[in-house]
């Protein structure tokens, strides 16, 4: 699936900026149920006798449902620790006001629980209620006015640069919320500021109940006003902040696309990975005596079923050891050379390696010698949707299975009675999710260094699988697919799409 999504599970902003009559600071004030969050800093709006001039900040707090993160590792469906990155996700508010520009948010781990609260008036600081600027939540006021956050050098801190304003914050804090996951550190959220020289002040003390600051003349003395994100509660459904999960979920099956060893190859372009899923009444199960341990794998000859003695691999063994993907899903790497008459037919064997051993799986291949090229090729593909439906549910995770083929593919009237048309198998291509009614990207292409959104492929040909909860019910999308030509070291997007509705 490669890709998940957590909604925060509470937000708020807190201030100790002025009302309208510049004279009441909204230290009480709590603004839990608005559709939006805020970060500013305003420097000089009114005077302070201590410093000569104040500071005005409004800070955001948000807490994501760690547990429903730490159920879905229980179930395997989402990476394990170390294969999976988690990126903290938070989107512009457009506005008809000026935005700051050139300033960077820092994100900090929370120390101390808090509550959302109810309020919603962001303009006059009317709504009184726990969480606020002196405040945590209804019994225990924070240690320093403005929050409390992990400072320790071990702790994890982030850092975002906006140069035009408008800009959406992604960042990844993965090992912030690793630590979340296995315990190391309390889930409180995460704080989002200016930083200490934009915000240009000496955190107050506990002693500074009526939440004011203390200016710092060696900080910036601009102001930043203001920074919106929408908040959990907005209407607007791909807004709303979330921790989104990828990871490189990909089957690389190349039991319909094995070549023989090549010395054009490297050894790893040589190796061709092959899977064995055992499937019992339906459902995925460990083989019995394996489990989670290792497997052999061998490679036979002839016409209609595996005769003779086993081929021997490259490395000059007849055994290659297998090992264990996940619940019921085993595979091995191979490489092998071809023979004078190259071999049209192998079938490969999945044992315990035991002097008499215990056969679980016997496969079909049709190996291919390694394609080389005189000039750089140019590829044109026809991509058809093997089994895309009309509409699919929320609560649905569905696979997506894709028949390619050349173009100008252009079988004899023989090919057409006898073959089974295999498809084309593209061993880098990635999708995207589109709603159609704005031209919104729901899950834009992934093909940076997590994978999350490349496609698997195994004999069938390639395919994705997608948790349907991702995309907002009562619209239409769309599938679009880029293909990796490596000639041009570019992807290609296809001009082909696959189009569905999403119900509740």
């Amino acid at each position: 699936m490669g890709i998940k999504r957590y909604v925060a599970e509470q937000d708020n902003v807190i201030t100790n900026g002025y009302d309208y009559t510049l004279t009441t600071r909204g230290t009480g004030s709590n603004m839990g149920y608005a559709d939006s969050l805020e970060v500013y800093s305003i420097y000089g709006q009114a005077s302070a006798s201590a410093t000569g001039r104040s500071q005005e900040l409004a800070r955001t707090l948000v807490q994501f449902p760690i547990s429903d993160i730490i159920t879905d590792r229980a179930a395997n469906q989402i990476g394990a620790s170390g294969s999976v990155s988690f990126y903290l996700r938070m989107f512009n508010v457009a506005t008809a006001f000026t935005l700051p520009q050139n300033f960077t948010l820092t994100v900090t781990a929370a120390s101390r629980s808090w509550a959302e609260g109810t309020g919603l008036d962001m303009e006059e600081y009317t709504d009184l209620g726990k969480s606020n600027w002196i405040a945590a939540d209804s019994t225990t006021n924070w240690t320093k006015v403005g929050g409390d956050y992990h400072t320790a050098s071990a702790d994890y801190s982030y850092d975002a640069l906006f140069s035009k304003g408008y800009e959406d914050l992604e960042l990844d804090i993965t090992g912030l919320v690793e630590d979340w996951i296995d315990g190391t550190r309390t889930n409180y959220g995460v704080g989002v500021r200016l930083t200490s020289s934009q915000e240009a002040y000496y955190s107050g003390s506990s002693g500074l109940d009526n939440g004011s600051i203390i200016f710092n003349p060696n900080g910036s003395t601009n102001t930043y006003f203001t920074k919106r994100f929408s908040s959990r509660s907005s209407q607007y459904f791909f807004k709303r902040p979330v921790l989104e999960a990828r990871w490189d979920s990909r089957i690389m099956d190349d039991r319909e696309n094995f070549f023989y060893s090549s010395s054009v190859a490297t050894a790893e372009d040589n190796a061709n990975t092959l899977y064995f899923y055992n499937y019992v009444r339906g459902r995925l199960r460990n083989l019995p005596g394996i489990a989670t341990g290792l497997v052999q794998i061998s490679l036979y000859s002839g016409s209609s079923a595996p005769t003779g003695s086993k081929l021997l691999f490259t490395d000059s063994n007849f055994n290659v050891t297998g090992g264990y993907i996940s619940t019921g899903i085993y595979t091995a790497s191979v490489t092998l050379t071809a023979a004078a008459t190259p071999l049209q037919v192998l079938y490969d064997v999945w044992h315990n390696g035991a002097s008499t051993p215990k056969q679980y799986f016997t496969g079909t291949i049709y190996p291919s010698k390694m394609p080389t090229y005189d000039g750089s090729p140019t590829f044109s593909r026809v991509t058809s949707c093997k089994n895309l439906k009309k509409k699919y549910s929320r609560k649905d995770t569905s696979r997506f299975r894709f028949f390619t083929r050349d173009k100008n593919w252009t079988p004899t009237l023989y090919t057409k009675a006898t073959a089974n048309n295999p498809t084309e198998i593209i061993e880098s291509s990635s999708y995207e999710i589109i709603r159609i009614a704005d031209s919104f990207k729901a899950v834009p292409y992934g093909t940076g260094s997590d994978y999350h959104t490349y496609l698997s492929y195994d004999l069938s040909g390639n395919y994705f699988d997608l948790d349907m909860s991702l995309l907002e019910a009562g619209y239409m999308y769309e599938i679009k697919l880029s293909y990796y030509n490596g000639s041009i070291g570019d992807w290609i997007e296809q001009p082909y799409t696959f189009k569905f509705r999403v119900e509740e």
